[in-house]
């Protein structure tokens, strides 16, 4: 990799600031050095020539499985539900990502270069999320944050894991009671921990799980609650609010419902697969509209593959589509890039094209959202990954 690398001639979407004509992008070392127009080249960087091109961040994703989820080989690579109990926010995602899978080449052809990996939807309480880069072989290299959030879920999804064996919970009384239940043991388990540090000898067992989700109750990390439909999304927000913990909504399906009562709240909700099959009943109301509805009722609005329900490649596809439907292009470019690093907690490094922030970008061949442009090229922290 040659230390310095210069993009000339491109059309850049900064992000963060209006779109630059003729622009030019200066990397050193992995990072971003300057971002604007008529910028001296520095002796000896390698240069690139972007006429005619456009230069975009690396697309961020804030709601993946990438390379914990089966997609070909069955079972072997199926590790994204520890289902053996409702509750268990001690596993970490970390500890199942394969950083070979297939899916990460996958992230890189469609100009994404990080994504948050949450455990699945099956369980009350999933486990601890992280976000990645989406190259390296060694996971832990890869980490911009960790943990990201505690994955928690609500609806169809485990009232059908544990109800159809006879277990709890069967409704979704029982999924708020099992939440709430968890909440208040951590709330307890922090008090003992209190008393054990001034006194020894009180000092209670460890226990995994409740010191992840204390976490959460300290709002180090958000609860990252899987909600479809409107009385879920109202649900999670109830029992945030009840623990004063942090949260975001995700794939709010049925958001466009109650956008007002969103809006107020400036909820971040990571809304999507949109261009999805009605897979459940939940998800019946599944429309393009809902990012832009989203959007100008207020909320921060982050579009999500949940990849591979939608393949991660075509999340800029998916913006497209809610582009078309009533979101403004630059709402629409920023759900993409910004506002995914900001509900991350990762904007410092990632999202938009500013001087400091990490030299992830692509090179595109036309504007993302034109149906025959293409990623042409793909860098994260300098390194060429594509193309």
């Amino acid at each position: 990799m040659n230390e310095t690398i210069a993009i000339t001639n491109a059309t850049i979407y900064p992000i963060s600031s209006p779109r630059i004509e003729n622009g030019v992008l200066i990397v050193h070392k992995g990072k971003i050095q300057q971002v604007g127009q008529d910028l001296p080249i520095p002796e000896g960087a390698y240069v690139i020539d972007a006429k005619g091109k456009v230069l975009l961040p690396g697309f961020v994703d804030a709601h993946t499985h990438i390379g914990i989820w089966g997609e070909w080989y069955g079972q072997p690579e199926y590790d994204g539900n520890e289902g053996s109990n409702p509750v268990t926010p001690g596993v970490r995602a970390i500890d199942s990502i394969w950083p070979a899978h297939f899916a990460f080449e996958d992230a890189r052809s469609g100009g994404v270069t990080c994504v948050q990996i949450t455990p699945g939807s099956g369980n009350v309480i999933g486990g601890e999320t992280v976000v990645v880069k989406t190259w390296g072989t060694i996971c832990d290299d890869m980490i911009v944050r960790n943990p990201a959030g505690m994955k928690a879920a609500l609806g169809e999804n485990p009232k059908g894991s544990y109800g159809s064996r006879g277990k709890a919970p069967k409704t979704r009384m029982g999924i708020a009671s099992i939440l709430r239940n968890a909440l208040f043991k951590a709330r307890d388990y922090s008090r003992k921990l209190e008393a054990g540090r001034q006194d020894p000898s009180k000092m209670p067992d460890t226990d995994l799980d409740m010191l992840s989700l204390i976490k959460v109750l300290n709002r180090e990390i958000p609860l990252r609650v899987h909600a479809h439909r409107a009385d879920d999304i109202v649900t999670a927000i109830r029992i945030a609010e009840e623990f004063d913990i942090d949260y975001s909504i995700e794939h709010c399906t049925d958001g466009i419902e109650i956008a007002e009562f969103l809006g107020a709240k400036k909820a971040r909700v990571n809304v999507g697969p949109s261009m999805w099959a009605r897979a459940k009943i939940e998800t019946l109301n599944i429309t393009p509209k809902t990012p832009g509805v989203l959007s100008k009722a207020g909320c921060h609005v982050s579009i999500i593959s949940d990849h591979p329900f939608h393949p991660i490649q075509y999340l800029s596809t998916t913006a497209a589509t809610a582009w078309a439907n009533g979101m403004p292009e630059e709402d629409a470019l920023r759900a993409i890039t910004l506002t995914p690093a900001e509900t991350l907690g990762v904007q410092d490094r990632v999202g938009s094209l500013e001087a400091g922030k990490d030299a992830d970008f692509g090179i595109w061949t036309g504007h993302p959202f034109k149906i025959r442009s293409r990623v042409e090229a793909v860098f994260i922290e300098g390194h060429k990954v594509l193309g």
